[in-house]
């Protein structure tokens, strides 16, 4: 049976692993496995032990506390209710490109974005 902390751990991996264009591959070569075992990382079927979640930390550029980011308390199980936007390879996509956008055309892009979802 799955861990609910092992899933959200591995959606992270496969989520950050979308944002910056990495394939599974990629990211098994980098971390010196093979790419069924980041498959079954990213499913959460298989637990990633503490010196591989380094191992893909440094590999995906972040800290290993993004991985456990959305996880409702430190000790709980939970994991947060709220849809997983992230989990949309297309909204995956959107953010990956509005990223590749100069910084000053983002923010302008950022603020055309809010004034017509009338968001302030």
């Amino acid at each position: 049976m799955k861990h609910p902390v092992d899933v959200h751990v591995g959606k992270r991996v496969r989520q950050r692993r979308w944002m910056v264009g990495m394939t599974q591959q990629q990211l098994a070569e980098k971390v010196g496995i093979k790419f069924q075992q980041i498959q079954k990382y990213e499913t959460g079927m298989n637990r990633i032990s503490a010196s591989r979640l380094w191992d893909i930390s440094d590999a995906l550029g972040v800290a290993i506390s993004y991985f456990f980011e959305g996880i409702d308390a430190p000790h709980s199980t939970a994991v947060d209710p709220a849809p997983d936007l992230m989990a949309d390879k297309e909204a995956m996509l959107l953010v990956r490109s509005y990223y590749a956008i100069p910084e000053a055309q983002r923010r302008r892009l950022f603020e055309l974005a809010k004034a017509l979802s009338d968001v302030a």
